[in-house]
């Protein structure tokens, strides 16, 4: 899974968030992207937002284990976005 999260952020680092699309990620929600591994271990996400620039922050990483994004995570990558200085 590590492997591929790295993989994810050299082609968004190489290419810009706007030109990586499916299958390594998509829009969730406001200003909230997602990147989505698999591996033998499973399904995993990572939830993350441009900020100031050319910095994508990583708000949130969990296990995928139902067919849609879990509201809960959603939330969680939105309370620590907000809580930014």
């Amino acid at each position: 899974m590590r492997a591929r999260f790295v993989r994810i952020a050299e082609l968004l680092e190489s290419f810009g968030p706007q030109n990586v699309g499916l299958p390594h990620v998509r829009p969730l929600e406001r200003k909230l992207w997602e990147m989505r591994m698999q591996g033998q271990d499973g399904i995993a996400r990572a939830v993350y937002a441009a900020i100031q620039g050319r910095r994508l922050l990583v708000l949130h990483v969990f296990v995928k284990k139902a067919q849609t994004t879990p509201r809960r995570a959603i939330e969680t990558a939105i309370q620590r976005l907000e809580a930014l200085p």
